[in-house]
């Protein structure tokens, strides 16, 4: 059975409660260029790809990636706008990996966020210094649910992906764990227990689980769950 050697986190929604202001900042977008997407509703599928792949879901006909980037771009300078001031991590979570740390277990950080956004978040809230290694869009060729961005974290860890565990709140983030032949921790901020497949726990912040707690739980495990076709589905129009 393997033991448990290095926890892997997701960054929106798991290290900070940011889902609500991000689908806030995409429906402004989206008024803008008059569409009519229900952006809640579109995160709740498709949070955690890359902002680009998001919305090119949208859109019936192809966009451009120069063009996709520009509205990219402004989605993020509206989040970082409406968020400036409420950047806080996650109740529990600072304690939580300080702790992790001394029972000796590696610490990674894999998401669909880019360089920019990434310091917006771990620099601003002194986190960076918590990973041995920070992953993001940039660093992999392919987003959630795919298996990279949790592949490449173990792989710079230098970990086989059976001894990781993934702390996600996303459905295509859980599946991409599974990809990656990784168990996961569902973090409830933005999606119910029903929504995801097979977690191997379920919290609503880090208040709620020790490291000691979780080894136990990954010890008692079975094998990884299989990736769920259905839930990795990437196109919203499928939702509609």
């Amino acid at each position: 059975m393997p033991d448990l050697q290095a926890l892997i986190f997701d960054m929106d929604g798991v290290l900070i409660d940011n889902t609500a202001v991000q689908a806030r900042a995409f429906q402004l977008l989206f008024r803008d260029l008059g569409l009519t997407t229900n952006a809640r509703r579109l995160l709740r599928r498709l949070n955690g790809m890359p902002a680009t792949e998001i919305l090119q879901s949208v859109f019936r006909h192809e966009v451009p990636e120069k063009q996709l980037k520009e509205y990219a771009a402004q989605r993020e300078f509206l989040y970082r706008t409406l968020y400036w001031n409420q950047r806080k991590p996650l109740a529990g979570l600072v304690e939580f990996l300080q702790a992790a740390r001394a029972t000796g277990l590696r610490i990674g950080l894999g998401t669909g966020s880019g360089g920019p956004t990434l310091a917006y978040i771990l620099d601003h809230l002194d986190l960076r210094r918590h990973f041995d290694v920070v992953v993001g869009e940039d660093d992999v060729a392919k987003g959630k649910p795919h298996a990279d961005t949790y592949a490449v974290v173990a792989r710079q860890m230098g970990l086989p992906p059976e001894n990781c565990l993934v702390f996600e709140d996303a459905i295509l983030g859980e599946q991409a764990a599974y990809r990656a032949k990784m168990r996961c921790v569902a973090v409830l901020t933005s999606l119910k227990v029903k929504d995801f497949q097979a977690p191997l726990a379920t919290i609503n912040d880090f208040t709620e689980l020790t490291p000691a707690q979780l080894r136990e739980l990954f010890e008692a495990a079975g094998p990884v769950p299989k990736p769920s076709q259905e839930l990795a589905q990437r196109q919203y129009a499928k939702q509609q």
